[in-house]
């Protein structure tokens, strides 16, 4: 019944404010929502090259993240993989590699999936935080249906647990 493999890949430092949006929105996915058997969530954080293994893997990848566009904070953006390279900036990111650098890596590898990029407008990214800024939680949400909206896109399915599931964490 569900064909393409669908990967939902969060990526940031949680350690730096709304830089790990990115993973807070697959760890509350994960919390909240049943996923069918054909959509993969990953915590990325700051893996990098490591992110290869995964996204070589599937056939739709949906990438989380913060996105500088000069926006206001919590601004949520849609970026197709062929406007990548133009709306994220070279080496914008505090990654290892940013999303493009490693696409080019997956396509030279011989499996780059479609991907299209959900992002948010970050307001601190910078600063030693374990917590988001109010205009990035306020807009978290929105951002959750998004990023379902896009797995139901790419051909999967998800509903909401009917228990949530609080996942233990280090902090």
């Amino acid at each position: 019944m569900f064909d393409k493999h669908i990967l939902v890949l969060g990526v940031g430092n949680i350690l730096l404010g709304d830089e790990g949006t990115g993973v807070r929105l697959i760890q509350k996915l994960e919390e909240e929502y049943v996923f069918s058997e054909n959509v993969e969530l990953y915590d990325g954080g700051t893996l990098g090259l490591k992110l290869l293994e995964p996204i070589c893997r599937s056939d739709f990848a949906i990438v989380v993240d913060i996105v500088r566009a000069g926006g206001a904070p919590g601004a949520i953006y849609r970026i197709e993989e062929k406007d990548l390279s133009r709306k994220i900036p070279y080496k914008s990111s505090l990654h290892e590699l940013n999303i493009v650098e490693t696409l080019i890596y997956a396509e030279e590898l011989g499996n780059k999936p479609q991907t299209v990029v959900i992002g948010i407008e970050p307001g601190d990214y910078t600063s030693w935080s374990t917590e988001l800024t109010g205009p990035v939680r306020n807009r978290m949400e929105d951002f959750v249906a998004a990023v379902l909206g896009e797995i139901e896109n790419a051909g999967g399915a998800w509903k909401k647990a009917e228990q949530p599931v609080k996942i233990g964490r280090v902090v």
